[in-house]
């Protein structure tokens, strides 16, 4: 079995939903794309479609492989032309990943400028708090904010995110204003773990010398993603240390206030981190040039 071409026969019928279709595509009989797929299934050892008389549907697997087989198929294409000429037509998908703050703020409002220049492409945002695997999920990069720690991955560092601490205005109202670091043994502090029943430690901040430090504050309550984070700040409930790009929106509008800004988290490193490939897609790379335009503003060296 020539698996190449047994991937491009899948690929076709898993389009067309037909197999009768397919082999219409392809020039090729009908029996010969049946066989090429089911030598493919025998081969995985898994599933690819599920066949009745009236339509072909991908299984669980199949819809997996099915794109990744869609990569790699745009992968060899872009191989297949490396040399030509570098104004020739991005094509594909790019599956990425970053901060809910960072793809609503900075990237969707100006997206649709680098799709209408190439309209060949395809892109999946995702956008939450959990940290993806690259490899496992199949992410052509991602956006990570903080330290890093898969030394097999190549990072690309765009500059350091300062962090403030904040509070809304009614919390204020209600609990007073917070000056000194003294002040927070009375004040309540909105605690955050991407894993409910794992307590932060409290208010962090970098002394005088430049040792991390630790207050234990008092908490009514934790949450598990960054925009609950930031709207039980809005709601009066607690304190907030969050990166000033995530509320810059608040804080114009007088919706958050600033405090103890002598105090604050020591900035925290910003990369865009891709997988250590021999050939990186040219569609990848001219992405993370564009994200990396899109990042800068928020970020100082």
């Amino acid at each position: 079995m020539n698996e190449l071409n047994a991937m491009k026969t899948f690929v076709q019928v898993a389009e067309l939903k037909s197999f009768s279709a397919a082999a219409l595509a392809l020039s090729m009989p009908k029996s010969s794309v049946s066989q090429l797929v089911k030598q493919l299934e025998d081969t995985l050892g898994a599933r690819l479609l599920n066949r009745t008389t009236r339509r072909v549907t991908l299984t669980n697997e199949g819809t997996v492989f099915y794109q990744r087989c869609k990569d790699m198929l745009a992968d060899l294409d872009e191989l297949q032309t490396l040399f030509h000429k570098k104004d020739e037509a991005l094509s594909g998908r790019l599956r990425v990943d970053m901060p809910q703050p960072i793809s609503r703020r900075l990237v969707l409002p100006n997206l649709d400028s680098f799709l209408s220049a190439h309209p060949q492409l395809e892109i999946e945002l995702s956008s939450s708090d959990r940290r993806v695997n690259l490899i496992e999920e199949g992410f052509d990069c991602v956006v990570r904010v903080g330290n890093l720690e898969d030394s097999s991955l190549i990072a690309k560092k765009i500059g350091h995110c300062p962090m403030i601490n904040c509070v809304s205005p009614g919390y204020i109202k209600n609990y007073g204003n917070i000056t000194e670091l003294s002040d927070l043994a009375e004040h309540y502090i909105v605690r955050y773990s991407q894993t409910l029943g794992q307590l932060d430690p409290g208010f962090e901040y970098q002394d005088t010398q430049g040792d991390w430090q630790t207050l234990t504050m008092k908490s009514q309550l934790t949450v598990n993603n960054t925009d609950a984070y930031k709207a039980a700040c809005l709601a009066g409930l607690g304190l907030i240390q969050v990166p000033r790009h995530g509320v810059l929106d608040e804080l114009s509008r007088g919706e958050l206030i600033q405090v103890l800004p002598d105090y604050n988290l020591p900035p925290m490193p910003m990369n865009i981190v891709y997988p250590n490939r021999r050939h990186l897609p040219r569609r990848t790379r001219v992405f993370i040039d564009w994200l990396s335009e899109q990042l800068k503003p928020i970020t100082h060296s």
